[in-house]
């Protein structure tokens, strides 16, 4: 059999679409430059020969949805990221692992998949937004059409509402009504592109499931029939989605014009047929999947781009406005106050701010570490001089023992032991003391009185050297607190920029993350796979068939956020083997819904990454 080239099944549409109407001078001029371009670059890369795109796309378009969603179809394996796996037995691998052509019907199922999440999950982050915005109040609703669409949008609602409150008397209720229908449209198409694109993702799952058994037994004959029924799928997916081109309401609030309608191109008749498919045929029929695989991507980022939420920047300019303002007053002040202006202010304040901080470092910082470092590295000199002052305090506890011993063999006219006890001897002069006094003058010329008053000084002085001893070793036991407390304004200052900064290392809230917010997050996602479970088993009892495929599609959608979301940290715990086998069992279509269930409860309570955060 011959090759065949996809781009010729569609020549007709094509030749329709490179009859482009412009509407003036320039939008002529522009469209044939961009026409020239196109081919001439087409040409010298072969790769985007393949894509097909219609003419209306521009020929940036064409190159940044080429580069960014990461189309191109090629022979050689390539290493997809990371996603729910569909469900082939890894034995079915191994016996085409040398046929090239037949081991990237895997590859190419793969890629289905991943970018149907992509673009799922594309839908769905915006479809959340304007959610969210439709359950806001009527203020809520006029502040988003007047601040959150940018300065045009804002000069219109302010404008409206002025109008309305002076010659209607309406107030917000005209703005709130306009914000009601922004809404509920941009939801109305992306929830229809969700239900489109959850069922489809639903249907080539289903479809693997069916064939995988059959892949191993009979490959040629199961890899034909699969391709066939994933390019129907296409065509059902195409009578879906492919009508919003031409549905738009009169008055629609989405700006621009919609893309051009998506029409999938279809295996030949003949090939559909056979039952042994060629290498080449199979070839051929990959080639046009990912053909059909790029039209959707470049007809879905096209169309969400027109649903999309507001960007960033978009919804707070006003703030960024005032940022901007202020830091452009801030500049012109700064200017004023430098040497450009002739001012010697900011070059003062400079240097006041350094003095400043080489004060605050030597007091806080550098002096309270010397000293530590003194304390703990000079501790043997300052021990031994410790020593040296407790040999003189005994000292004076030798001289007053030995002025007590005399005074009390005098006074009592005996022999006293040498080991004889001081408060003993003490009680002897105290007495004594108290008899002399009785005649103070007679006795301090000729008595005891100024020997017992010279032993009571000694004991005073032993008193009073016993006591600076004792604070001298307190203060130096002290020497490291004092230092440590003289350190701790810069200690926490440190300790301060340091949770700051790790408060904004760890900001992000993604359910990849690890902190808190993190663990929630994928706790969030086990909780919506058990919702929607029971939303699937709900519309199989009610006997809602193509709703049920919508529902086993958002299934697989969360798994996949949570397949994304854990991997990392399971595999740090060890847990990822057991875990990622209870994803692909909810994965699977035919687990009864009790058995899916118990598997969500025993994954909340049983793997580490799934817990709740122990910490407060």
């Amino acid at each position: 059999m011959d090759d065949w080239n996809p781009e010729q099944l569609s020549s007709s549409a094509q030749a329709a679409a490179k009859a482009p109407e412009p509407s003036s001078i320039f939008a002529s001029s522009y469209q044939y430059c961009s026409r020239i371009l196109r081919q001439r670059f087409i040409g010298c890369i072969p790769s985007l020969s393949n894509l097909n795109l219609p003419e209306k796309i521009t020929f940036l378009e064409k190159i940044s949805t080429l580069y960014k969603r990461r189309i191109i179809p090629s022979t050689s394996r390539r290493k997809r990221g990371t996603c729910l796996p569909l469900p082939l037995p890894s034995a079915s691998l191994e016996p085409f692992t040398q046929t090239s052509e037949t081991s990237r019907v895997y590859d190419v199922l793969g890629d289905i998949v991943e970018h149907t999440f992509f673009n799922l999950h594309s839908v769905q982050k915006n479809l959340h937004f304007w959610e969210a915005r439709a359950e806001g109040s009527t203020s809520n609703k006029v502040y988003f059409m007047v601040f959150e669409r940018g300065p045009l949008a804002f000069l219109d609602g302010s404008a409206q509402l002025l109008h309305d409150y002076v010659f209607h008397g309406t107030g917000m209720q005209q703005v709130s009504s306009s914000a009601s229908v922004h809404i509920s449209e941009r939801i109305s198409v992306l929830t229809s592109l969700r239900y489109s694109l959850a069922t489809f993702l639903a249907q080539v799952y289903v479809e693997v499931e069916k064939s995988r058994e059959q892949i191993l037994k009979e490959p040629g004959k199961s890899m034909a029939a699969l391709l066939g029924t994933i390019n129907g799928l296409f065509l059902s997916l195409e009578a879906a989605i492919g009508h919003f081109s031409a549905t738009r309401q009169i008055g629609s609030s989405v700006d621009g014009s919609y893309s051009s309608p998506l029409m999938f191109e279809t295996l030949p008749d003949v090939n559909q047929e056979s039952s042994q498919w060629t290498d080449c045929e199979i070839r051929d029929a990959i080639n046009l999947i990912y053909l059909n695989l790029n039209k959707l991507d470049v007809y879905l980022s096209l169309l969400v781009a027109k649903h999309q939420k507001p960007r960033t920047m978009t919804r707070h300019w006003m703030r960024y406005t005032v940022g901007a303002v202020g830091i452009s007053l801030f500049s012109v002040w700064l200017v004023g106050h430098s040497r450009l202006a002739g001012s010697p202010d900011i070059d003062n304040w400079i240097r006041d701010a350094k003095a400043s901080v080489t004060d605050f470092l030597n007091h806080h910082v550098e002096q309270p570490l010397i000293a530590i470092r003194d304390e703990l590295f000079e501790t043997f000199r300052k021990r031994h001089k410790g020593v040296m002052e407790l040999e003189e305090v005994q000292l004076t506890s030798n001289s007053l023992h030995r002025m007590l011993l005399a005074f009390s063999e005098n006074t009592k006219g005996q022999k006293f032991p040498e080991n004889a006890s001081d408060q003993e001897m003490l009680e002897i002069v105290m007495g004594r003391y108290e008899l002399e006094l009785m005649h103070p003058i007679q006795n301090l010329l000729g008595g005891e009185l100024a020997r017992a008053m010279l032993i009571q000084i000694q004991k005073l002085k032993l008193d009073i050297e016993t006591a600076m001893l004792e604070l001298n070793q307190i203060l130096r036991a002290n020497e490291i607190n004092f230092a440590i407390l003289a350190a701790l304004p810069a200690f926490f200052l440190s300790l301060v920029v340091l949770m700051l900064l790790r408060a904004w290392v760890k900001q992000d809230t993604r359910a990849q993350g690890k902190g808190k917010i993190a663990r929630v997050q994928r706790r969030l996602l086990i909780v919506e796979v058990e919702k929607k479970i029971v939303q699937f088993q709900s519309c199989i009892d009610q006997g809602l068939e193509k709703d049920g495929q919508c529902m086993y599609g958002l299934i697989l959608y969360t798994l996949d956020r949570l397949y994304r979301a854990v991997e990392r940290h399971a595999k740090a715990t060890g847990e990822w083997q057991s875990l990622r086998e209870d994803i692909n069992n909810l994965a699977k279509p035919n687990l009864v819904t009790i058995e899916k269930l118990r598997v969500t409860s025993r994954m909340a309570h049983m793997y580490d990454c799934l817990l709740p955060s122990m910490r407060h």
